[in-house]
């Protein structure tokens, strides 16, 4: 399988892994390049960019970067290398947008993970391949993408009100907006081919936008 794996996802994937594996190894190393509000707002805005490429735990890289695999995947051979890029880099920086603007308030709070890069990447796949069915565990039925997504998008933000885990839902919600956007500005041809699956997507997020800040944090 490595063979066919477009040689972008692959550089990603790599850099992901050495990255990360420097970071299990020095805790200065992670301490200096990963998000955290205080210090982006002090200056320190490549933070937004590096963490994406930093993990806590080789689970959590695991996870990520099979993740990245399976989707990108599916991207790179719907759209072009390039464009790809451009998806995976805005979602991620999307996500630390997003994450920034919920935890402003929170000059401690830190985060690390290519999650909202992923999650954008997730998001563009659903687009570009409308007939995309996923198998989740515990579901031993095959559900459209479309469905995932809206599904994502709504547990994501019950996540982020709830304090749900220690799990950066508000990267994976900029992430997956990020992804969403600039799939259907990069391939427009999408509102011809697949508008129904951008209305349906469109509505959570919308939702999110429009009421995200009104809705009631625990």
């Amino acid at each position: 399988m490595i063979e066919n794996i477009n040689k972008a996802v692959l550089l990603l994937m790599i850099a992901n892994v050495l990255i990360s594996m420097k970071g299990f190894k020095e805790y200065s190393f992670l301490d200096k390049y990963k998000f955290q509000v205080s210090r982006i707002l002090s200056g320190e805005k490549i933070r937004m960019l590096t963490s994406g490429f930093l993990h806590v735990d080789w689970l959590h890289l695991g996870l990520n970067m099979y993740a990245l695999y399976l989707f990108g995947g599916i991207v790179t051979q719907h759209t072009s290398t390039s464009n790809f890029l451009i998806i995976y880099f805005g979602s991620l920086l999307a996500g630390s947008l997003y994450s920034l603007k919920e935890h402003k308030k929170e000059p401690y709070y830190s985060a690390v993970g290519a999650s909202g890069a992923v999650s954008g990447t997730i998001f563009s796949a659903i687009l570009l391949d409308p007939g995309m069915k996923l198998y989740l565990l515990f579901i031993p039925i095959p559900i459209p993408g479309y469905i995932f997504g809206i599904g994502y998008i709504l547990y994501s933000i019950y996540g982020l009100k709830n304090q749900v885990g220690n799990v950066g839902h508000s990267a994976h919600l900029g992430g997956a907006i990020g992804g969403f956007i600039l799939t259907i500005i990069l391939n427009s041809y999408l509102f011809t081919y697949n508008l129904a699956t951008i209305i349906l997507l469109a509505v959570p997020i919308i939702f999110l936008l429009v009421f995200g800040d009104k809705l009631p944090k625990k």
